[in-house]
């Protein structure tokens, strides 16, 4: 797929694209799959996508913010909520069919500010909706966050780890909506911040002995918290300890935003790749839709594979047993899931419909 070389001129992008950041993104995305395959509880220490995906959210936010406030935030929900809309009429009808009663909670899948509700038939596919929830809060929070950013940068990012240190020794969240916003937001608010420093060049003015050394400061203190603490939760990984997610990811995604700071890393050369470089612009422009579909499109693989067991052929020469394979077959229905519903993204974003972005596709009809 990126072996083949090109020496035609690579298709334009949008202005003001990052191939270092773009290449992060699908690598988080895939990585997101990957884990809600295999459940591997390393991935988030190989690779944490989340704090990843916050951080260049809060870059492109503290971009953005340069216009006013409201209308960058009125822009992300228009982007945002249509995608989520779309997809969330067939998750909830689905539900009301396997006899979910909703009440008044229901108001949250028209806004997810706090997490929607549903029924455990459906919790594989609804409960992903944390990202779009935390991601929201700090959309509306970032015009006052960035204000006091600004007043005192590099206290405002080391203080940022507060909150989270906080609600673990100090005062515990109540288990409710409010509590898990609560803490996914203290979880991922030094990545959020993290991407301000980037924008402001912050980051391109410290010392790398510095930030080498609180970064794997950061990142073994979450990783020994994780390791130590596994009768908690049964098991490292940091999905389940909210303490450790934040200092690993913040040691990591650090060293990953201070590379493109300090030593302006681009992947420029990505760009003589065509395919490789068409599949990081098909997975940018059409994330909201990979992230939303990719749990079902993992659930409607368990009972197509079993399908499948009633062909002889393939019952002998496919490895149907093999998670693998259900890895396989997940991301080929993701692709079918962006064929047929990415162009939501589109229309929210106020482009022109069509079937993948970045390339010469067809064009669908308004």
């Amino acid at each position: 797929m990126g072996g083949e070389t090109d020496t035609s001129p690579p298709p334009p992008r949008p202005a003001g694209r990052d191939r270092y950041f773009d290449t992060l993104r699908a690598v988080a995305l895939i990585r997101v799959v990957t884990y809600h395959t295999f459940g591997w509880a390393w991935a988030g220490m190989v690779f944490p996508s989340m704090g990843v995906m916050f951080a260049l959210a809060g870059t492109l936010m503290a971009k953005s913010l340069e216009r006013p406030a409201l209308k960058v935030i009125r822009g992300r929900l228009r982007r945002l909520l249509p995608p989520f809309w779309f997809w969330g009429v067939f998750v909830v009808v689905a539900m009301l069919i396997h006899d979910w009663m909703p009440g008044w909670q229901i108001v949250y899948w028209i806004v997810p500010l706090g997490d929607p509700p549903g029924n455990a038939w459906g919790q594989q596919a609804w409960e992903i909706l944390w990202y779009l929830r935390t991601y929201i809060w700090f959309v509306l929070l970032s015009p006052l966050m960035l204000r006091v950013f600004r007043l005192a940068p590099i206290p405002v990012l080391l203080l940022s780890l507060g909150p989270i240190l906080v609600l673990h020794f100090l005062w515990e969240p109540p288990d409710n909506r409010f509590g898990s916003a609560l803490t996914d937001l203290a979880t991922f608010l030094f990545c959020w911040i993290l991407g301000f420093a980037h924008r402001d060049g912050v980051l391109q003015r410290l010392k790398p002995f510095a930030v080498v050394v609180l970064s794997f400061a950061a990142i073994g203190y979450g990783g020994w918290y994780a390791f130590t603490h596994q009768a908690e939760t049964g098991s490292y990984d940091l999905d389940d300890i909210p303490l450790a997610q934040a200092f690993w990811s913040a040691g990591y995604v650090a060293l990953l935003m201070y590379a493109k700071a300090r030593f302006k890393v681009d992947f420029a050369g990505l760009t003589r790749f065509r395919r490789l470089d068409r599949l990081v612009t098909i997975f940018n422009a059409r994330a909201v839709t990979i992230y939303l579909w990719h749990e079902i499109a993992l659930i409607l693989a368990v009972p197509l594979i079993d399908q499948f067991w009633n062909v002889p052929a393939f019952e002998k020469y496919l490895p149907l047993e093999s998670q693998w394979f259900m890895f396989g077959i997940g991301w080929i229905l993701i692709a079918i899931f962006v064929l047929l519903c990415g162009w939501v993204e589109d229309v929210a974003g106020k482009k022109k419909p069509t079937l993948l972005p970045g390339g010469r596709t067809a064009t669908m009809g308004r």
